[in-house]
């Protein structure tokens, strides 16, 4: 009886762990069904997902595509970004040539024969410049320009203006002859300062230049007003008028000089300046056809405030000359010395503004002082971006030694006093990065000191080609 006893527990304790564990497993089942569905339902929102993605890449210009395309093109400027760069080495030469042409008009009372008069010229440059390696510590840049050209201009009665086209050129052979003169070639070595490898101070640099070369690419520069083929045409408004017009530079008959130029400038602050001194063959000197001695003497003191970007919205030059080799109103040597200034200034995104003002301190000519101002204005206000119009006008006074040379009227005709007054409108307007139109009013008064003079009146066409 007891051993039936136990065997009876013993088969419904088993039959109570079978069905124990068949309540478990129901329970995994009915769990993995419930996994099995939920997981058919994520696939299907999916695939729902996908499908308009898959058909807007697919399609022309989709912005599934335009998606990609943005994203590959971001991860290839990063991947850029993140890789060295390395600058390309300066091994090759820099070539520029433009060919400028101008066409002008002067009324019968500012020509030389007192008819109205019309003339056209042309001027060419080509300039190379090439590293030319290293010498010691220094680096070299070899640089030649040669300038071709006919045409001398409209001939005006006397003025204190030596010129009212600068573009000008013509050859001492002739007007039949059209042949390139050497105008500039010099070498010039730079050496960067450091401060023994804690900061980079690759602004802080020394120059000097050597050969024939333009004094006023190194002197006088100025943004606004100191280039013809593009700005102001009148010489007045070029360059320092008793430089150039005046004749205290002394160059040969196309404005060129052999001479040697010295400079260190510092460009690593919020303010940029420099100094520098250049000494430049006169009369004979300057055309190779007599002695260098007496040359002349410019020294130069420039500061310019700087951009976030680097560039100037500035600069302010101040400057002294002494030249040995100028004539006096006798034709005889004599020294002239003189100090002068030019300034430019950004103002806003398209103003730009000059000025200069000059005066001889010691010799005589036909004017002693000189003031001129203006400004050139970007074309964006008229929807013109790369067209501008410029404005300048001009006061040069007349020398006491000439006022008193031509006192009698004998002289020249009439008593030479007050001071000339110029000015010149031009618009240029750009037909595409290589070519340009620029019409040009200049006017003129009290030409030469002449008060009893018509004013002179010239009307212009500038086009140049550049490259």
């Amino acid at each position: 009886m007891g051993v039936l006893l136990l065997g009876l527990t013993l088969g419904l304790s088993a039959r109570a762990a079978d069905d124990a564990v068949a309540a478990q497993l129901r329970q995994v089942l009915e769990r993995l069904t419930q996994l099995e569905q939920r997981n058919a339902e994520l696939e299907r929102q999916l695939r729902a997902l996908q499908a308009p993605a898959a058909a807007a890449s697919a399609a022309p210009g989709g912005w599934g595509t335009a998606r990609v395309q943005q994203l590959e093109q971001r991860v290839d400027a990063l991947t850029r970004s993140a890789e060295p760069v390395e600058e390309a080495p300066a091994d090759g030469p820099t070539i520029g040539a433009s060919v400028v042409a101008v066409g002008q008009r002067v009324n019968a009372g500012g020509s030389a024969d007192g008819r109205d008069a019309t003339r056209l010229g042309y001027r060419g440059d080509l300039t190379v410049e090439l590293p030319a390696g290293a010498v010691g510590d220094a680096q070299a840049t070899a640089f030649a320009h040669l300038r071709f050209g006919q045409g001398p201009g409209v001939a005006l009665r006397p003025t204190h203006t030596s010129t009212v086209n600068s573009v000008g050129f013509e050859t001492a052979a002739g007007p039949d002859d059209s042949f390139a003169i050497l105008a500039q070639a010099w070498v010039q070595l730079e050496w960067t300062l450091d401060a023994g490898g804690f900061n980079d101070q690759k602004g802080r640099r020394v120059e000097l230049t050597a050969g024939k070369m333009d004094l006023f690419g190194f002197f006088d520069q100025n943004a606004a007003a100191g280039d013809e083929a593009t700005q102001f045409l009148n010489n007045a408004f070029v360059h320092n008028p008793l430089l150039d017009s005046g004749g205290d530079i002394g160059a040969d008959a196309y404005g060129f000089a052999p001479g040697l130029r010295a400079g260190y400038f510092d460009t690593d602050g919020s303010w940029a300046w420099g100094a520098s001194v250049g000494v430049f063959g006169a009369g004979a000197g300057a055309n190779f056809s007599g002695s260098p001695g007496r040359p002349l003497v410019i020294g130069q003191f420039e500061l310019a405030p700087l951009q976030i970007n680097g560039e100037p919205r500035a600069s302010y030059r101040l400057y002294a000359w002494s030249n040995g080799r100028t004539l006096g109103l006798d034709e005889q040597r004599q020294r002239h010395t003189g100090v002068g200034v030019s300034v430019d200034q950004r103002v806003g995104r398209e103003w730009n503004l000059f000025g200069r003002w000059g005066r001889r301190l010691r010799g005589d000519g036909h004017f002693d002082r000189a003031l001129t101002l203006g400004f050139e204005h970007g074309g964006r206000a008229w929807g013109r971006g790369h067209d501008a119009v410029g404005l300048a006008l001009g006061r040069i006074g007349t020398d006491g030694a000439w006022r008193a040379a031509t006192a009698d009227g004998t002289l020249v005709g009439y008593a030479a006093g007050g001071s000339e007054t110029l000015a010149e409108l031009y618009y240029r307007w750009t037909l595409n990065e290589h070519i340009e139109l620029s019409p040009d009013l200049q006017w003129i008064r009290r030409p030469g000191g002449d008060g009893r003079a018509p004013a002179l009146r010239v009307f212009g066409l500038r086009a140049s080609v550049g490259y």
